[in-house]
């Protein structure tokens, strides 16, 4: 029944109710109920009917309301998705593009000097990653009653327990509205630099991911028990996921640290409004 109909009949059937009784009542009650009696009975008709019937189309409206909402629910985890997916491209892009750089510097380059090939494997190697990363996240089933966004950290997370022995916690308080559609898709990219440079190079054992509002704006941090950046890495950003995070990082107006406390690796990317 189509949300029109339920309204029409909404309208009418106490209107209806109400003309019926009286027709009956005035035609063939009057000699066995009372002026004041029928008055008293017409609204008690009309509320037992309505409560019969009424009670049964608000149900139905009720239930279309409640597809309504998960059909919004649905196609939002979808746009999260389509998002994930544009980000994925331009992961691919920027991480060929690095190939290809490298790639063309081995071109003309005599063949008496030495091209440290191991970064262009792992170049590709990281792509490779990011893509089976990023495809992962989407083939988890979405969620309605969960935050899509927050859905692709966790499937991210999933993924690393499933292939590493890795040990993750998680304390997730930004509140939605604090991050905008784009701030969304480049932090979720950074934590996932992180995560992979963690697993690739720290021999870390456990990994905590926290992030929290702040008085300015909010904070999100990454620290790790494995062994740690050595010092220049941390100033001059001379690794390849290392310089991506801050490329990020810095074309959102981020603030990115990376430092050493208490035997851990702390990321933290602030934004301050």
């Amino acid at each position: 029944m189509s949300y029109k109909q339920i309204k029409w009949l909404i309208l009418t059937i106490p209107t209806l109710t109400i003309g019926i009784w009286e027709y009956v009542r005035h035609e063939f009650l009057l000699p066995y109920i009372s002026m004041e009696l029928g008055n008293w009975l017409a609204p008690v008709i009309v509320l037992l009917v309505s409560l019969l019937f009424l009670t049964q189309l608000f149900s139905l409206i009720e239930h279309n309301q409640e597809e309504l909402n998960r059909a919004k629910a649905v196609r939002a985890v979808l746009e999260e998705r389509e998002k994930i997916a544009r980000e994925l491209h331009d992961g691919i892009a920027q991480s060929l593009f690095f190939i290809n750089a490298q790639i063309t510097q081995l071109d003309r380059m005599d063949q008496g000097n030495e091209l440290p090939l191991h970064k262009l494997k792992e170049s590709v190697h990281r792509t490779n990653d990011y893509v089976r990363q990023a495809i992962a996240n989407l083939r988890h089933e979405a969620d309605v009653n969960k935050n899509p966004w927050l859905q692709g950290i966790e499937s991210l997370i999933d993924e690393f327990r499933q292939e590493t022995t890795m040990e993750f916690e998680t304390c997730w308080d930004i509140p939605e509205s604090l991050l905008s559609s784009k701030e969304k898709v480049e932090l979720f990219a950074i934590i996932r630099e992180a995560l992979l440079n963690i697993h690739k190079h720290a021999e870390a054992k456990q990994v905590r991911i926290e992030a929290y509002a702040t008085v300015t704006g909010w904070l999100c941090q990454i620290s790790d028990n494995g062994k740690g950046l050595k010092p220049e890495d941390m100033i001059a950003s001379n690794q390849y996921g290392i310089k991506m995070m801050r490329d990020r990082a810095n074309a959102m107006s981020w603030k990115m640290n990376i430092t050493r406390q208490n035997g851990e690796t702390l990321v933290q990317i602030r934004k301050e409004t």
